[in-house]
C-alpha cells in the first residue's frame, strides 16, 4: 500500500475516533447539568456552568489522565 493512502486511512479513523469521543462527551456533559438539576445538588449561573461544561470536556476528551488542579481564585472579582 502506497505510504500516502496509508496516512489518510490513518488520518480518516483518527478523525472517526475523535468524532466518537467527543458526542459522548457532550453526552456525559448534558447528563451531569441534568443530573445536577433535577437533583438540585447544585445551583449554576451560565458562566459558571459555561466553566463546567469546558473543563468537563478538557477531561473527557483527553488523551491523556489529567491532573487534577486546585481552584484557589473564583470565577467573580
Amino acid at each position: 500500500m502506497h505510504p500516502a493512502m496509508l496516512q489518510r486511512q490513518q488520518a480518516t479513523a483518527v478523525v472517526a475516533a475523535r468524532k466518537q469521543i467527543v458526542e459522548g462527551a457532550v453526552g456525559m456533559v448534558q447528563m451531569a447539568l441534568e443530573k445536577l438539576s433535577e437533583r438540585e445538588i447544585v445551583h449554576l449561573d451560565e458562566e459558571r456552568k459555561a466553566a463546567m461544561v469546558s473543563n468537563l470536556l478538557v477531561v473527557l476528551c483527553a488523551e491523556k489522565a489529567v491532573s487534577p488542579v486546585l481552584n484557589a481564585g473564583t470565577l467573580y472579582n
